[in-house]
């Protein structure tokens, strides 16, 4: 049995549809800001917008109902995935439609949390980028037919975004009807898990660094000590087989035994050579 036969089916379909969705978020994305953008567009641009926002909304009604049924556990995929389904249950309001694109947005990040440090930052920097623009685009509905709103163009609307989410707040421009500052503590929580993300992933990206260099130094300390002791136990063996030989009793002069004058000679043998007529000599 193959490997991709033995994972299991709900991480099959959401390996399947996470481009597919990419596009179609990317597609409501278009269609939310068009008729913001340009309202005074003709009916039939306003009208198909709505169209693909519908038809957007039950592509993911469709995706949320399939993981729901793939799920090991269904009570604990409804709790693991509130934002699928208020994005599914509340397509009608207009700032919680946004919660689409959100929830597109954190199914790819799901995979990119296992990637490496340079394509969280992309996914992250990518996120800030599109609740940003989205932001904006909400806000903006909302608050440019206010009666004492001061958010009334995009630009003004794109620079109370930036400022709402790195919570710097400069007050220049401010919401004052109550779904526009629903969307601005929504950004301004939303600016500050994402800079603490990058923040985080930055310093995780240090600490790895000094720990491999620290990993590295190790190993070159030990092959150092390694080699030290290498070296003494060479040093020690040319010094033992250098050391003289001892000279025994009875060597010769290389020091070598049995080589040399014996210590005395045989006894009524001068110089060791038998007499004739000694009792060695052989008799007549």
């Amino acid at each position: 049995m193959s490997v991709k036969k033995e994972r299991p089916a709900k991480v099959r379909w959401e390996e399947r549809s996470q481009t597919p969705l990419l596009v179609l978020a990317v597609a409501f994305g278009i269609a939310y800001a068009v008729p913001i953008v340009a309202p005074d567009a003709d009916p039939w641009v306003h009208r198909l917008c709505s169209r693909v926002e519908w038809a957007v909304w039950g592509a993911f009604a469709v995706d949320y109902a399939v993981r729901l049924t793939l799920a090991p556990s269904r009570w604990a995929f409804v709790r693991s995935h509130p934002l699928d389904l208020l994005a599914v249950l509340l397509p009608l309001v207009q700032p919680l439609r946004l919660l689409r694109v959100v929830s597109t947005l954190l199914l790819v990040g799901r995979r990119a949390r296992m990637a490496p440090q340079i394509t969280l930052t992309t996914y992250v920097a990518g996120a800030v980028v599109g609740l940003m623009m989205f932001g904006s685009l909400a806000v903006l509905h909302v608050e440019r037919d206010a009666p004492e709103g001061n958010i009334k163009t995009l630009g003004d609307a794109v620079w109370w975004s930036f400022t709402t989410m790195t919570t710097v707040g400069y007050g220049d421009h401010a919401p004052t009807t109550g779904l526009g500052r629903v969307l601005a503590v929504g950004l301004m929580l939303s600016g500050i898990a994402l800079l603490g993300v990058v923040t985080a992933n930055i310093a995780a990206w240090f600490i790895a660094r000094f720990e491999r260099d620290d990993a590295v130094e190790r190993r070159q300390t030990e092959l150092l000590e390694a080699l030290t002791r290498e070296v003494r136990e060479l040093r020690a063996e040319v010094t033992r087989l250098s050391a003289p030989v001892p000279r025994q009793p009875g060597a010769g002069p290389e020091g070598v035994p049995g080589e040399g004058v014996p210590d005395r000679a045989p006894e009524g043998v001068p110089g060791g050579v038998p007499a004739p007529g000694g009792p060695s000599a052989p008799r007549a």
